[in-house]
């Protein structure tokens, strides 16, 4: 198997809110969309999103639970002071903030914040991560030092 993601997609309770949530609070345009899914042209993949439990269904599994989703989606920038203008475009529309923009050790800036579903988001600025003019990750600098 190549070593790549096409679509992630993410089953959410309200499509509709999500929908809106993502064009008008965080600007990104759906390339395709119906009343079943939306999907978001990323670098290099899809990001859908779709009704949990026909999701959970059609799978063949249960839509049940709550809490810490075990994921992220990350948003990389060039520099800390992105980082900064974000959160405060972010803060300054009403969206959750769960935790205020802060330096990590290895010298990068983040910050989390989540959709009205409570998916996780972060923005971040990482030294080690290699973006190109467009936001395309072209690489990951070695952490074996850290």
């Amino acid at each position: 198997m190549q070593q790549r993601v096409s679509v992630l997609t993410i089953g959410v309770d309200n499509l509709s809110a999500i929908r809106a949530f993502y064009r008008e609070k965080i600007g990104w345009q759906p390339i395709a969309e119906n009343k079943d899914i939306l999907f978001i042209q990323m670098n290099g993949f899809l990001l859908g999103f779709t009704q949990r439990k026909p999701l959970a269904d059609f799978i063949g599994i249960s839509s049940e639970g709550t809490g810490f989703r075990s994921f992220t989606i990350g948003y990389n920038v060039d520099t800390k002071e992105e980082v900064t203008e974000w959160y405060h475009k972010l803060k300054k529309q009403g969206i959750t903030i769960l935790k205020e923009p802060e330096e990590a050790s290895f010298g990068g800036h983040f910050f989390y914040f989540s959709d009205i579903e409570g998916n996780i988001l972060e923005i971040a600025y990482n030294p080690y991560i290699e973006l190109d003019n467009v936001g395309n990750v072209l690489g990951h600098a070695s952490i074996d030092h850290l």
